[in-house]
C-alpha cells in the first residue's frame, strides 16, 4: 500500500513539473541546457534557425544544444528541400514526416516554416513543448505565407514571433519573444525573408539560453489586430491591368517574383513579365503625356531610351524590361518580334486589341499527378 502511494505521489510530481514548463512527458527532466532539440522546417528561412542551431552544439563556455535531429517533408526536387539539404550536410539524422524519430527522448521541439499541425500527443513528449519561430508581429498574419503577405500589403513595420505551438490550430499559442524591424522601402519578400531569418535565429537562440525564465513569462496573444497570410496560390500571380495601379503591381512583383513570375494574356497566349521598373523612373512628362492619348488598360508601347516596355494599368503605367513568350525576350526583342511587326502590318485587328489583357485562373482541378490547371481569359 505504502509503495502504490509513494509511486501515485512521484508520477503526480513529475506530471506537474513538466505541466509547468508548458510540456508534458518522455524524455528525462533537464532542468537547463545543453538541450536536446527535434527541429521541424523546410525551407531557406527555417535553415538559418537550423544553423544557429547547429553553432549552438560547438563547444564552448557553456554548451547550449548537446543533441540535435531533424523532421522535414518529402520533396520532389531532386536535391531535396533546404533544411534537408543542410541537416545531411552536417550529418544530422533526418526523419520524413510523418515519421518523428524517438521523439520522447528530446527537452524541446523547434519548428520554423513546417505547414504540418502537430498533434497534442506529439507536443507533449516534449518537456518544454514546442517552440515554433514565426516571421511576423504575431497576431498580424498568422498562417503559411506572412513575409510574402507582409511585402503585398505594404506593411512598414514586420517582426519575428518565438511562440509556443497549441495543438489544431496555426500561430495562435502563446508569445515567449517578440522583436519588430522596420522593412526597408521596395524591399522584396525574398530579401526580407533573409534579414528576419537571422533576426529568428538570432531569438531562438536567446529563448533556448534562458528557457524556463521565458516559458515563465509568456504572454497570451492580443485578440485584436488578428490577420490571416492564406498559402500562395498561382492565381495570385495574374496582374488585373482594369484593377490595379502600379503600385499594386509593384509590391505584387516584389511579393511574388521569386516564387513565380506574374502573368498576363498577349493575344490569346500566356505571357510571363519577369523584371518590373517605376516608370516615373525611366519617363519625362512629355512621354508620359504621349502615352496617355487613348490608352486604355493592358496598352503596351515601347521606350526605346531606356528599352523599357511600358503598360498601362488602373491609374498610371509599370515597365517591363523582360517577359516569356515562348522564350524568353527582352523588352526591345518583344517589339522587334511582336509589337512593331504588328503595327507594320495591315491588320484587320483593332488596336485596341493589341494589348495584354488580364489573365483568371479558374478554380484548379488536380490531375493524377496534381499538377493540372483549368485557365480561362477576360
Amino acid at each position: 500500500m505504502r509503495g502504490r502511494i509513494l509511486r501515485a505521489w512521484r508520477g503526480g510530481w513529475s506530471r506537474g513539473r513538466a505541466a509547468a514548463s508548458g510540456g508534458g512527458g518522455g524524455a528525462r527532466w533537464r532542468e537547463g541546457p545543453p538541450w536536446r532539440v527535434l527541429f521541424f522546417g523546410t525551407d531557406a528561412f527555417a535553415a538559418e534557425a537550423l544553423r544557429a542551431l547547429q553553432a549552438a552544439r560547438e563547444l564552448g563556455p557553456r554548451l547550449l544544444v548537446d543533441r540535435l535531429e531533424v523532421v522535414t517533408l518529402q520533396s520532389q526536387l531532386p536535391r531535396g528541400l533546404p533544411v534537408q539539404r543542410y541537416a545531411e550536410q552536417l550529418q544530422l539524422p533526418v526523419h520524413l514526416w510523418p515519421d518523428t524519430g524517438p521523439c520522447g527522448h528530446f527537452d524541446v521541439g523547434v519548428v520554423a516554416s513546417f505547414g504540418r499541425l502537430l498533434s497534442e500527443d506529439l507536443i507533449l513528449k516534449f518537456p518544454y513543448g514546442v517552440l515554433n519561430v514565426h516571421p511576423s508581429y504575431l497576431p498580424r498574419w498568422r498562417g503559411p505565407a506572412p513575409i510574402i503577405h507582409t511585402v503585398l500589403h505594404g506593411d512598414t513595420v514586420s517582426g519575428v514571433t518565438i511562440m509556443q505551438i497549441r495543438p489544431k490550430r496555426f500561430d495562435v499559442g502563446p508569445i515567449v519573444k517578440q522583436e519588430t524591424l522596420s522593412v526597408p522601402a521596395n524591399c522584396s519578400a525574398k530579401e526580407l525573408e533573409s534579414v528576419l531569418s537571422k533576426l529568428g535565429a538570432n531569438m531562438l537562440i536567446s529563448v533556448l539560453q534562458n528557457l524556463p525564465e521565458c516559458l515563465r513569462n509568456k504572454r497570451e496573444q492580443p485578440k485584436e489586430g488578428v490577420t490571416f497570410a492564406p498559402k500562395v496560390t498561382v492565381a495570385m500571380s495574374c496582374i488585373q491591368w482594369e484593377e490595379q495601379t502600379p503600385e499594386q503591381i509593384l509590391r505584387l512583383h516584389r511579393a511574388l517574383g521569386a516564387v513565380m513570375p506574374l502573368q498576363t494574356l498577349w493575344m490569346g497566349t500566356t505571357v510571363k513579365l519577369l523584371d518590373f521598373v517605376e516608370v516615373d523612373a525611366i519617363l519625362d512628362l512629355t512621354d508620359r503625356l504621349a502615352a496617355e492619348s487613348g490608352a486604355i488598360p493592358g496598352s503596351v508601347s515601347y521606350h526605346k531610351p531606356s528599352q523599357t516596355l511600358v503598360i498601362r494599368c488602373k491609374e498610371g503605367w509599370v515597365g517591363v524590361k523582360a517577359l516569356v513568350l515562348k522564350k524568353k525576350l527582352t523588352a526591345a526583342d518583344f517589339y522587334n518580334g511582336y509589337l512593331h511587326a504588328w503595327f507594320q502590318q495591315s491588320s484587320k485587328i483593332l488596336p485596341a486589341e493589341c494589348r495584354f489583357q488580364s489573365l483568371k485562373l479558374a478554380t484548379a482541378k488536380k490531375s493524377p499527378k496534381g499538377k493540372t490547371l483549368c485557365v480561362h481569359n477576360t
